[in-house]
C-alpha cells in the first residue's frame, strides 16, 4: 500500500480571529507548503519550517486544526503527534499548520487584553516596525472551549527614530523597548479639565502616565480634597494640579505644565513600581492563572516594563491582586440561575441544580452533562466511585465527584457538586441529584467511604445497590482506633495484613490475613471482624467492582480541580466542564485507530493470561466443569462463567485456567468477557460530545421576573496550611516516637519520666 502524503500548508506572522460562533480564522502572515508522511520525522518537518521562516527551531511550536473543529488548536511536539495528525485528516489532501515562536509566546504573558495589544500593534506599525513571525496565546474568551488559544501579533520593534534597533546601545534600545511596552499608557492624563471619578483613579492615572513618559514625580499635596505634584528633578517646570470639582464627586485636573527640562526617559521608574501598582498590572491574568508564581510575576514586569521587582514584592503584589479579584469572585456567585441555564441550553439532556440556605447565600451546585450520564450508561461497568476534595479558594468549601473506570481503566467522570462542606445533609443531597440525573433500576455498586452518612444515604436512595466500603478510610479507622502503645512497625504489618484480607479471593486466604493480626493484636482481629467484611473483603463481597477496592480511583480528575480550585465558581466549573470535553473527543479520536476486540489494557491482560494458560494441564469431570492442574488445582465452570480461583469473577476477564479450558473446546477467549472491556463499549463510552458554554463571565438576561440573587457562603479562611487531596501512594501510619531510654513509645529520652 502507496504512503499517504499530505500537503501542509504552513503559516507564520499572521493573526488569529475569533468569530461570532467561537471559531477562530487566521489572517496574514506568509504561507508555505510542505509534503509529508506518515513516515515523517518532526525533527527533519521543524527543520524545513525553520529553513522557510528563518526561525529558531528549539522554540518553534506547531499547532493544527482538527477536522471540522476551527475552536481547539492540537499541538504537535513529537513524532506520535505528527503522525496522529495524518490519521485524523481522513481523505484530505491537505492540513494548515501554524508555526508559533516560544520566545514571543513567553514574551506576551502579561495582563493586557487582547485588544489593548492589538491597538499598541497598529501604533507600532505606523512607526516603522516589522513583525516577527511569532503569534502567542493570550487569555481566551470564556464563550470559547478552555483548551483554545487565541493568538495576536508580537511587535518586535527593529527601526526607531530612523535608526536600526542594532545601531543603537544596547541599554537604550532595552529602554525603548520597554518604553513602547507601555506605550498605552502615555494619555493617561490628558490636560486640564481632565476628570477622574475618584482622587485614587487620578493617582493611578499619573502612576502609570509616568512609567509610559519615564520620569519620576512627587506629592507636594496629597489630601482628600486636592493633589499637587511636581517633577522629582530639582528645577523641572512640570507639575499637576488636581481638585474635586464643585457640587460634585469628580476630580478635575485643574493646572497642568507638560513641559519637562529634566532627562525624563533617563529617570528609572521602578521606584514606582508599588505593590497597589503590580497588583492592577497582573489582576487578569491571575483570574484565569490563580498559581501565577511571584518569580514570574517579576519575570514578566521586568520583561514588559523594565522594572525590577524582587521576590517580596512580587508577592505582596500578587496579594494585593487576589483583594482586587474580591467582587469577581462574588459576582460569579450571583451569575449561578443564569450558568445553570446556559448548561442545560448548550447541552440538552444535561443536569445543572444549586441551592441556597435560607439567607440566599451559596449551599451548593451539581452538574452532570448529558454526554457523561450517556457514556456511563451505555459503555461504562455500573461501577461509580465516590470522593470528595477539598476546594482551597476564597471561600472554601468541598468538590464531591461521581467517577467511573472506562473499559481502558481510564477515568471517566459522571457528576460533581460544589459543596459548603461535606457533610452528611450534603452527600444525601448529591446522591439524590445522582439519582435523578441517572435516572436507571440498573445495580450500581458504589466503592465509597462508609462515613459522613454515605453509609445510609446510598441505601436510601439506591434501594438496590452494593456498598464497597473504601478500604483506605477503612484501614485509617483501624489505626485511628487502636488504642494500644503499638510500634510503628507492628502498625504497619496490621495495616498489610488486613489489605491482604480485602483482596483475598477466598475465604481460606482472608482468614489467614486476620490470624496474622490477631498474633499481633485481639484488639485489632475484633476491631476486623465487626466491620462488616460483607462491605470490604473480595472472599464475602457480593457485587462486581472488578477488584477496585478504593474510592480515589479519580486522580486526574482531582488533579484538574487542583488547577482552578481557585478561580471563581463559575470559571472553576467551566475549566472542568473544558478537561473533560478535550478528554472525551481525544479518547474518541484514539479509540477510532484500535484494531483489537478489547481495550488495549485489557487485551495485554488476556495474552498474558493465554500465555500462562498453555503450561496447564485440563481434565473434564462433568458436563460444563473441569478441573485444571498446574501450580494449584482449579475447578472450571464454562457455563457459569466461575473458576475457583476467583479471578474471573473478579476482573471480569477470563483467569489462565479458563483459558486452558476453552483451548482444549476450541473456543474463543473473547466470547468470555465483559461486554464493558470491548472497543465497541468503548467508543459508546465517548460517543456523545460535551459542548460549550459561552458567557460564563456575562451574565445572560433572563425574562423571568423571579431571579434568586445568590451571595458567597459565609465563610473564612480557616488557620493553618489548607487540606491537601491525600495521594494514594501516602502512607497511612505514621512513625510514634520511641524513648532510646526505656523504649516505651509516645515519648523521647529528654521527657522520660523513669530515673
Amino acid at each position: 500500500m502507496a504512503t499517504k502524503k499530505v500537503i501542509a500548508i504552513c503559516q507564520s506572522g499572521g493573526e488569529f480571529v475569533t468569530n461570532k460562533d467561537g471559531s477562530l480564522s487566521y489572517n496574514g502572515g506568509e504561507a508555505y507548503a510542505i509534503d509529508i508522511d506518515s513516515e515523517t520525522q518532526l525533527s527533519a518537518f521543524k527543520s524545513e519550517v525553520a529553513d522557510m521562516f528563518n526561525c529558531n527551531v528549539d522554540t518553534m511550536i506547531i499547532k493544527y486544526f482538527l477536522p471540522g473543529n476551527k475552536k481547539t488548536l492540537i499541538t504537535v511536539s513529537k513524532d506520535k503527534d505528527l503522525q496522529r495528525m495524518i490519521n485524523f485528516l481522513g481523505d484530505a489532501a491537505s492540513v494548515d499548520v501554524f508555526i508559533i515562536s516560544e520566545e514571543a509566546a513567553a514574551r506576551n504573558t502579561s495582563n493586557m487584553p487582547g485588544s489593548r495589544i492589538a491597538e499598541l500593534s497598529l501604533v507600532m506599525r505606523s512607526s516603522r516596525t516589522t513583525v516577527s513571525e511569532a503569534v502567542v496565546p493570550v487569555v481566551a474568551p470564556v464563550d470559547v472551549p478552555v483548551d483554545t488559544v487565541h493568538p495576536v501579533e508580537q511587535i518586535e520593534v527593529d527601526i526607531v527614530d530612523g535608526l536600526p534597533l542594532s545601531s543603537i546601545p544596547a541599554d537604550d534600545a532595552l529602554d525603548i523597548k520597554h518604553h513602547k511596552a507601555a506605550q498605552q499608557w502615555e494619555n493617561t492624563i490628558t490636560g486640564v479639565d481632565q476628570r477622574f471619578n475618584s482622587f485614587s483613579e487620578f493617582r493611578e492615572a499619573l502612576h502609570k502616565y509616568s512609567i509610559a513618559h519615564g520620569f519620576a514625580y512627587r506629592y507636594k499635596k496629597n489630601d482628600s480634597h486636592r493633589v499637587t505634584v511636581k517633577c522629582k528633578s530639582q528645577g523641572c517646570p512640570w507639575r499637576i494640579y488636581a481638585s474635586r470639582l464643585s457640587t460634585t464627586q469628580l476630580i478635575c485636573i485643574k493646572k497642568m505644565n507638560t513641559k519637562h527640562t529634566c532627562e525624563g526617559a533617563a529617570v528609572k521608574a521602578g521606584y514606582r513600581a508599588t505593590r497597589g501598582w503590580v497588583g492592577s498590572i497582573i489582576k487578569e491574568k491571575l483570574k484565569v492563572s490563580p498559581n501565577y508564581k511571584p518569580k514570574d510575576i517579576a519575570d514578566d514586569i521586568k520583561r514588559e516594563y523594565g522594572i525590577q521587582l524582587n521576590y517580596s514584592q512580587a508577592w505582596r503584589a500578587k496579594e494585593i491582586a487576589r483583594e482586587q479579584l474580591q467582587g469577581s469572585y462574588k459576582e460569579a456567585y450571583t451569575q449561578l440561575p443564569f450558568f445553570c441555564e446556559k448548561i442545560k441550553e448548550t447541552n440538552p439532556g444535561s443536569f445543572a441544580t444549586f441551592t441556597t440556605k435560607e439567607d440566599n447565600s451559596f449551599h451548593r451546585f451539581f452538574v452532570s452533562f448529558h454526554a457523561s450520564i450517556s457514556g456511563f450508561q451505555q459503555g461504562c461497568r455500573p461501577l461509580l466511585f465516590l470522593d470528595s476534595t477539598p476546594l482551597n479558594s476564597k471561600y472554601q468549601g468541598d468538590l464531591l465527584s461521581a467517577t467511573a473506570a472506562d473499559g481502558n481503566e481510564g477515568i471517566f467522570p459522571v457528576a460533581f457538586a460544589v459543596v459548603d462542606d461535606e457533610t452528611e445533609e450534603n452527600w444525601h443531597w448529591f446522591l439524590q441529584e445522582l439519582k435523578s440525573a441517572l435516572s436507571t433500576s440498573e445495580q450500581i455498586t458504589f466503592v465509597a467511604d462508609f462515613q459522613n452518612g454515605l453509609k445510609n444515604s446510598l441505601a436510601e436512595i439506591f434501594e438496590k445497590c452494593y456498598h464497597s466500603y473504601c478500604l483506605r478510610h477503612l484501614a485509617d479507622k483501624l489505626n485511628k482506633d487502636l488504642k494500644g502503645q503499638f510500634s510503628h512497625e507492628a502498625r504497619r504489618f496490621m495495616v498489610n495484613d488486613f489489605y491482604a484480607a480485602a483482596y483475598a479471593p477466598k475465604l481460606e486466604a482472608f482468614d489467614r490475613c486476620i490470624e496474622n493480626i490477631k498474633g499481633i493484636s485481639p484488639e485489632a482481629y475484633n476491631w476486623v471482624i465487626q466491620s462488616e467484611p460483607e462491605h470490604w473483603a473480595n472472599a464475602f463481597f457480593a457485587g462486581a467492582r472488578y477488584n477496585h477496592l478504593t474510592s480515589n480511583f479519580g486522580q486526574q480528575f482531582y488533579s484538574w480541580v487542583s488547577e482552578a480550585h481557585e478561580l471563581p465558581i463559575t470559571q472553576m466549573i467551566d475549566v472542568l466542564r473544558g478537561k473533560m470535553m478535550e478528554a472525551i473527543y481525544t479518547q474518541r479520536v484514539e479509540s477510532n485507530q484500535w484494531m483489537t476486540k478489547l481495550t488495549p489494557s485489557k487485551e495485554e491482560m488476556l495474552q498474558n493470561e493465554s500465555s500462562v494458560a498453555r503450561s496447564l494441564q485440563v481434565l473434564l469431570l462433568e458436563g460444563s466443569t473441569f478441573e485444571v492442574r498446574g501450580d494449584s488445582v482449579e475447578i472450571v465452570d464454562v457455563d457459569r462463567w466461575d473458576c475457583s480461583c476467583k479471578r474471573w469473577q473478579m476482573t471480569g476477564l477470563p483467569c489462565c485456567h479458563a483459558i486452558a479450558v476453552f483451548e482444549c473446546l476450541g473456543r474463543s477467549p473473547y466470547d468470555y468477557c465483559s461486554r464493558y472491556f470491548s472497543v465497541e463499549s468503548y467508543r459508546l463510552t465517548y460517543a456523545e460530545s460535551i459542548h460549550p458554554v459561552p458567557n460564563v463571565d456575562r451574565p445572560v438576561q433572563c425574562e423571568s421576573t423571579l431571579v434568586v440573587a445568590v451571595t458567597p457562603p459565609p465563610t473564612k479562611r480557616p488557620p493553618g496550611r489548607p487540606k491537601m487531596k491525600q495521594a494514594e501512594s501516602v502512607e497511612i501510619i505514621k512513625r510514634q516516637l520511641q524513648c532510646s531510654k526505656c523504649k516505651g513509645l509516645g515519648h523521647n529520652k529528654k521527657t522520660c519520666k523513669l530515673p
